[in-house]
């Protein structure tokens, strides 16, 4: 059976791969298709964007998509930068320039005052439309300099307290047990094999 996951991001697609490896699934991404329509990511959630993002390339590919949008939410910030995570820091964004915009941002506050929470939501559509959505979050605090060098996005600011290292620190056999990206896709992970039994035949 063949899922397209909704996105053009390599990194996120190969952490998607990784959690669902033990499923017997072909996953293809919008890098397959030629000329995917655009998707505009105007929800107001996560869960709304997931869910437009599954939806209109399941019309689109008439097969089965997953549609995935995720993002930090930082308490001193007041939930910021939520669903505008990857293009925080405007029109030329990139992850290093995000992340240094949540630096200055926090400048002088301390550890405590940091909390903040990586959330995840992934939706799943086949061609008569949505099938289930799921979510994940994982809490951790927001460090003063950026360390490591593996993940993406928010993944060297990002501390778990229990390690006392960020997700960049900690690679993927660690990131891949807790994260809020492995939380709502192990609830998917489920629906997926329960879709699979029912519909043997789908491609």
């Amino acid at each position: 059976m063949e899922l397209v996951v909704a996105t053009k991001n390599k990194k996120k697609l190969k952490e998607i791969k990784e959690i669902l490896e033990k499923l017997n699934l072909k996953i293809t991404s919008l890098a397959d298709y030629p000329q995917p329509p655009r998707i505009i990511e105007n929800g107001r959630t996560f869960k709304a964007n997931a869910i437009k993002k599954a939806v209109k390339i399941a019309h689109f590919t008439q097969k089965l998509t997953l549609g995935e949008d995720s993002g930090l939410e930082v308490d001193a910030l007041g939930g910021k930068p939520g669903v505008y995570s990857s293009r925080f820091s405007g029109k030329d964004k990139n992850d290093l320039k995000n992340n240094l915009k949540i630096l200055r941002l926090l400048e002088g506050l301390p550890l405590e005052k940091r909390r903040a929470h990586y959330y995840c939501a992934v939706a799943l559509a086949d061609k008569d439309g949505l099938v289930a959505v799921t979510e994940g979050k994982c809490s951790g605090r927001i460090g003063f300099a950026l360390k490591g060098k593996l993940g993406f996005g928010y993944d060297p600011l990002f501390i778990i307290p229990k390690y006392k290292k960020t997700f960049a620190e900690l690679g993927p056999r660690i990131k891949h047990q807790m994260s809020h990206r492995y939380k709502a896709l192990t609830k998917i992970n489920k629906i997926l094999a329960t879709y699979q039994r029912i519909n043997p035949s789908a491609d």
